[in-house]
């Protein structure tokens, strides 16, 4: 057995022996809801029976999130939605966390100019300003049909009658603890003071209870003009943090443009930057579409050997090229054509691994780009919203706003604190991801809906820092090239690499024996997957003929669930 690298700060999640055990998808003939959560897929659910489109139910779900997978749900952070409407119209909605205002590009650098420890992931200087309230009401207005109120009904329900704790749920409150103990506020409602929640005890959580209520009653805007914005900025104070309310007030998520690509005759929509993921994902797939994947067959040598070398070159520009584009211009066109990755392609040996130390990091760009949650929801007008949000780190920074009940991101560790200095992830970020006031971090959600014949036919994403990235293109690969069921697609073993380090990281039991032997003959350096499984894929096939909705949840999230109508 290979050894695995230790990583404290990321949270396991199911064992990798339940990957053999993935079950048939949910059916159901109208719409579907796939998430981390079973509770806030039924809460999406019980938004869509009463009439409201798929954009309703997502923000119902988001904010149930908040309430019941506290590690990655959120209020006080950021994320992106994909939204593709029945009609055709396509849009992004950015409501990534900014670097606040006192952010400077050196905040993280001790007087010797060496990274400091920590101090991006752990506590309040950690904190970017968040931006899913925002995000949630844009989508809401622009494209829903309920109101905030309708739509945060199930949430607030949840956080005040409270539901069961999983397992897996009671165990992740306890194992944070260390986390957790600096924060007073944290450890009374996530450690209860050092009395540890237990399984099949009922979680309430009555200060969550009173902002989402809060948020009800006044508007979404309270969260940054209001008495919510009042609580983060006396916190923020009280921690030595940088966020303040004229960074709340000032903060405004943006509609982009759809990244478009195509795929073995599927069209592919995903994220823009400061999305890295959208740009990487069509990369791989294009450098991909020059060979037969299919004639290779799933999970052997012959296979994995192209799927690895196409990561490897995509994620290599991702750390050259790419940042927020309100700052710096990523070349998203040349990167995503189909000639470049034809060049790109022409690079791959066959038989033999290519060095990450092979690639030139101060080259030109080409001539014109852990622990998240993901949820897809499908109504029966074929609506479909594809939606990754985030806190960064499990539990964000460690630190709860006193009186309010949530979580504050530290998201700024997406950020490069020092440039070809590894952050949380391990990922080695250049110059164009360096911090600045009202800027955007780098990010690796991928958001992603396939079209068949201009109609959804995948809906799909995933949470996992960079490894999202590479969950979604072998889901995607699984489904297209290798035929598979979208659950058997989810469940499959998974493996990633991202340029630096120059390893290839795969799951428990992911790979046989002779292929570990023949891609190690090729110069593969092979280890255990730091986080034991990679991403929680949350997604949505549509099948074509019968139009039934086939959810597929994540066996690797313990506590993730389809449930469909």
């Amino acid at each position: 057995m290979r050894p695995a690298l230790l990583a404290a700060s990321f949270v396991l999640l199911a064992p990798a022996s339940v990957l053999a055990a993935a079950n048939d998808p949910v059916r159901a003939p109208h719409g579907m809801v796939a998430s981390s959560s079973g509770e806030a897929s039924e809460a999406g659910v019980e938004i869509l029976k009463t009439g409201g489109n798929a954009v309703d139910a997502a923000v119902a779900v988001a904010l149930a999130l908040a309430v019941t997978h506290p590690s990655a749900g959120n209020l006080g952070g950021g994320g992106f939605m994909l939204v593709r409407m029945a009609d055709g119209r396509a849009t992004t909605i950015d409501y990534r966390e900014v670097a606040p205002k006192a952010a400077s590009r050196t905040m993280y650098l001790d007087p010797q100019g060496n990274v400091i420890p920590d101090l991006s992931i752990n506590g309040y200087r950690a904190v970017g300003v968040p931006g899913t309230v925002a995000g949630l009401e844009l989508a809401l207005k622009k494209y829903g049909t309920r109101s905030w109120a309708q739509v945060s009904a199930p949430a607030i329900r949840l956080a005040k009658k409270g539901f069961v704790l999983s397992k897996a749920l009671a165990d992740e409150l306890r194992e944070e603890a260390p986390r957790f103990a600096p924060f007073p506020e944290s450890r009374h409602i996530w450690n209860r003071d050092g009395k540890f929640y237990e399984e099949g005890e009922r979680f309430t959580q009555p200060e969550l209870a009173k902002t989402l209520e809060r948020l009800s009653k006044a508007g979404p805007r309270d969260f940054y003009t209001g008495q919510i914005a009042s609580l983060i900025d006396a916190d923020m104070k009280r921690g030595g943090g940088l966020v303040t309310q004229d960074d709340l007030a000032a903060y405004t998520p943006k509609e982009r443009e759809p990244l478009h690509g195509t795929y073995r005759g599927f069209d592919v929509l995903t994220m823009p930057p400061p999305s890295s993921g959208g740009a990487t994902l069509l990369q791989e797939l294009n450098i991909l579409e020059l060979d037969d994947l299919t004639k290779l067959g799933a999970n052997g040598s012959r296979a994995d050997h192209l799927i690895i070398e196409a990561m490897r070159r995509a994620f290599a520009d991702r750390a050259l090229y790419f940042g927020d584009p309100d700052f710096v211009n990523v070349p998203v066109a040349a990167l995503t054509s189909k000639a470049y990755a034809a060049k790109q392609h022409a690079t791959i040996v066959a038989d033999k691994a290519t060095p990450s130390s092979a690639f030139d990091m101060n080259r030109k760009p080409p001539v014109e780009s852990p622990h998240t949650t993901h949820f897809t929801v499908v109504d029966a007008k074929g609506n479909v919203v594809s939606n990754t949000f985030t806190l960064n780190m499990g539990f964000g920074s460690g630190a709860t706003v006193e009186g309010a009940g949530f979580l504050l991101n530290d998201e700024m560790d997406d950020f490069t604190s020092k440039p070809g200095v590894p952050n949380g992830f391990g990922l080695i970020q250049g110059e164009a991801n360096a911090i600045a006031p009202g800027k955007r971090p780098l990010s690796s959600m991928t958001p992603t809906v396939l079209l068949k014949d201009g109609r959804p036919y995948l809906v799909l994403g995933s949470p996992g820092g960079p490894t999202i990235i590479n969950t979604v293109l072998q889901v995607i690969l699984g489904v297209v090239d290798f035929h598979r069921d979208v659950e058997a697609a989810v469940a499959a073993p998974r493996l990633h690499q991202q340029w630096m380090p120059d390893i290839v990281f795969d799951e428990i039991d992911g790979m046989s024996p002779d292929t570990e032997r023949a891609l190690t003959s090729m110069g593969y350096v092979l280890k255990q997957s730091p986080w034991g499984t990679m991403g929680d894929c949350e997604a949505v096939m549509i099948e074509p003929g019968t139009e039934m909705r086939l959810g597929a949840s994540d066996p690797r999230g313990s506590d993730a669930r389809a449930v469909g109508y």
